[in-house]
């Protein structure tokens, strides 16, 4: 997979930054050594497994445990009654929002199931096979109700109700009955009926998206083992391990200080990691049964009961001139929430039309709930979704008025000075320099034959800071021990120990990275938010000036002359300049080595609450030919642009650019939840849900673009989810350009192309 550089900085700026050193997770990950979610084993420990409800919508009218806790080898059961009742709260989990009266629902159904795979009871036992046993043994008795899946008809006003305490927030009078509609959020700016009314072309379409999951290959896994009167302890593959601390807690009845837990290393969670499932249901079955838990959801669990990001159905609608000014943008989109409320609305609405420089914007969005899995967080959530909306409708546009796809573009692209609908205005930003990327591709000049298509799309994503904790300890032997407090999802170790040995002027395989668990560090927000390099290498950078300070004084020490007389280069303190002395550099080493004479230990410790995220943009380009007999698209090529800010491990921003648009492509064409008459899931196993493997994909061809962020020491943005943002529409334009028919509903799977070509409409 081939990589070009568009660069804003000079390689030479910088002497580590930039390289593609080895990974220090490597030598683990590639001998097994490394310790994943179910790799924990401890002395005693039982084997915990869930019991989940068949029925998409049913109240649970009683559950008889009794059989099930007389057989031999069952040591605990859970249901309902063990987890006290939840006020409403509302509280950030990465880039959404969750209730805990929601989410002590989710982990355990309390009044009614509201999905097919809603746990009703979990029990413990030595062994898997007496595990499921016990589950058998357990009686539920339902009384099943009405169910709905999709989002509109969950909204329309007879739909069976799920819960009789939302009433829709964001509108006004206020609704005086429920309804499924949780919450109107909207984006305004300007005067959208007058910009119409200034257009030469309006367009306008509706489009609609699936619920798809975030395939990560590790399922959720936790052990956990409660202490009575000391600290309990819970390890736990996941994206943010002082959030799980807090939720664990707060649900199992216990002060945070009480538990500890300890991230392992993660299989892949594209936001699917951020919440909780198995850990409280864990905790309180060692509780009850005084030993260690482990708990590990096969496949179809993951499937049918942890978040896949939403569907939706949108209503996009955009004017333009004649010379190719967009006068304004309109759009209405209706999310699936799944169970409880909290789709991804709030940055769906946001970053609607935040790629173009437009006077005239408004955008509404509503988060509606139906019987289907509580969603989570996936790769720039929401924003995936309504860009194909927009992205196919921009795509219109510029046909219609005749203007090349990428031209259009960048006639009405977001550039420094840009006023976005939702508020800020754009710093220094690479949207430009990702459309120029593309079209000095080499594959931009690739020729089309019949039955091919090329589609062109753009996208934005958020960058956030957050709190962040970082420390550095200078070893004995001179080598410098940092702890970090986020998960490593994608590189971030690697990354992190660029950043310190730039800074320090080290060599990188000195600077040896850890993860800490919640009793190491201070609070650590999550691994979301395409946050980690940003925030946490701000703060790592930090940490390393600190260490640089105190290893001059500790020099300045030895010398007997002032601080201000010792200067730092290349790994060593120096006498700054000949009236200082006349003294021998010295390294981090011989510092260390005469720490316990000139004061003891040295180490730099920050905390921070990280400011001035950057933003980034990614432009895409997608090659494909369509099958006229069967349906069937085959990718011949795909070109990812994106703005890195600066890619301090070029090979990890490579591949988060080619894992994103693999995953976009998957949604565009094959990934969907298929659910029968009875609400529940058809497809609960990758054997049936359709996710790319190598041979669907060709090579991936990575640009990096680097316009550097001025708020960050080594201008990094974030970048783990842009480039999933315009993969959709690319795909459909492609397709679009391929048969000349528009497809309007995800995915574009071999029938329904075959439909378009036959019928001539989707």
């Amino acid at each position: 997979m081939s990589t070009t550089d568009a660069t804003g900085t000079s390689p030479g700026d910088f002497k580590y930054i930039g390289t593609r050193a080895p990974r220090p997770d490597g030598f683990e990950k590639v001998t097994g050594r490394a310790r994943f979610g179910n790799d924990i084993n401890l002395p005693g420990m039982l084997r915990g497994l869930v019991l989940r409800s068949p029925h998409a919508h049913a109240l649970v009218k009683s559950i008889d445990t009794s059989k099930a806790l007389a057989l031999p080898g069952v040591k605990a059961v859970v249901t309902r009654d063990d987890f006290a009742d939840q006020p409403s709260e509302i509280v950030p989990a990465g880039e959404l929002v969750v209730n805990y009266r929601d989410v002590v629902r989710n982990i355990m159904a309390r009044e009614k199931v509201l999905y097919d795979g809603h746990p009703v009871a979990a029990v413990a036992a030595t062994s898997l096979s007496i595990a499921r046993k016990a589950l058998k043994l357990i009686e539920v008795d339902y009384e099943v109700l009405p169910h709905v899946i999709e989002p509109m008809a969950a909204a329309a006003p007879d739909a069976p109700l799920l819960h009789d305490f939302i009433f829709t927030e964001g509108v006004e009078p206020k609704p005086d009955k429920p309804s499924n509609v949780a919450k109107r959020v909207a984006v305004t700016r300007g005067d959208v009926d007058a910009g119409f009314a200034a257009a030469d072309v309006i367009i306008e379409r509706e489009y609609d998206t699936k619920p798809v999951h975030q395939g990560y290959i590790e399922p959720q896994a936790c052990t956990a083992n409660y202490v009575r009167g000391g600290q309990s302890e819970v390890w736990t593959t996941t994206q943010g391990h002082y959030l799980k601390r807090a939720f664990t807690a707060r649900l199992c009845g216990m002060e945070t200080g009480d538990l500890k837990v300890t991230p392992t290393e993660i299989g892949g969670g594209f936001g699917g990691k951020n919440n909780v499932y198995l850990e409280p249901v864990a905790l309180e079955l060692s509780r009850k049964s005084g030993r260690p838990v482990k708990m590990a959801m096969s496949r179809g669990d993951v499937m049918r009961a942890t978040g896949p990001t939403s569907g939706a159905h949108m209503r996009v609608k955009i004017g333009a001139k004649s010379d190719g000014t967009i006068t304004a943008g309109e759009a209405e989109m209706w999310y699936q929430a799944g169970a409880f409320p909290g789709s991804p609305v709030g940055p769906a609405s946001m970053t609607t039309f935040a790629c173009y420089d437009l006077e005239n914007v408004n955008a509404v969005a509503y988060d509606v709930v139906s019987n289907r899995p509580k969603v989570a967080a996936y790769r720039a959530p929401g924003a995936q979704i309504i860009s194909y909306g927009v992205e196919s409708t921009i795509d219109l546009v510029a046909r219609e008025i005749g203007m090349d796809p990428i031209d259009f573009r960048l006639r009405n692209a977001a550039k420094e000075g840009t006023q976005a609908a939702y508020g800020p205005t754009f710093g220094p930003v690479g949207l430009v320099e990702c459309l120029e990327a593309l079209r000095s591709h080499p594959n931009y000049r690739a020729e089309l034959k019949p039955n091919q298509g090329r589609g062109i799309s753009v996208g934005f994503w958020f960058n956030i800071g957050g709190d962040t904790c970082v420390t550095m300890n200078v070893n004995e032997d001179g080598s410098l021990g940092l702890m970090i407090g986020n998960p490593d999802i994608g590189g971030s170790r690697a990354s992190m120990v660029l950043m310190a040995a730039e800074a320090l002027g080290v060599d990188p395989e000195t600077v040896k990275p850890t993860v800490g668990d919640t009793n190491a560090l201070g609070f650590n927000f999550l691994t979301a938010g395409s946050r980690t390099t940003f925030a946490v290498g701000k703060a790592t950078h930090d940490a390393s000036l600190k260490v640089i300070e105190e290893l001059k004084r500790r020099a300045a020490e030895t010398w007997s002359i002032p601080v201000e007389a010792v200067d730092w280069k290349d790994g060593h303190a120096r006498p700054a300049g000949p009236n200082a002395g006349d003294f021998e550099p010295l390294s981090i080493a011989e510092i260390a080595k005469n720490a316990s004479k000139t004061g003891g230990s040295i180490s730099g410790h920050v905390e921070e609450n990280v400011k001035g995220a950057g933003p980034s943009f990614a432009a895409e380009m997608i090659d494909l030919e369509v099958d006229p007999e069967t349906g069937k698209t085959t990718i011949l090529r795909c070109t990812v642009a994106q703005d890195a800010g600066k890619a301090i491990h070029p090979s990890y921003v490579e591949g988060q650019y080619q894992g994103a648009v693999a995953q976009g492509i998957g949604w565009a064409l094959n990934e969907e939840y298929i659910y029968d008459d009875n609400g529940r899931l058809d497809n609960p196993t990758f054997l049936d849900y359709r996710i790319p493997v190598a041979s669907d994909l060709p090579m991936i061809d990575a640009v990096i673009v680097e316009v550097p962020n001025p708020n960050h020491p080594y201008g990094v943005r974030g970048i783990g989810e842009t480039s999933i943002v315009p993969v959709k529409a690319a795909v459909a334009n492609a397709i679009a350009d391929a048969i000349g028919v528009r497809l309007t509903d995800l995915p574009m799977s071999p029938p329904k192309v075959l439909k378009a070509i036959e019928q001539g409409v989707c």
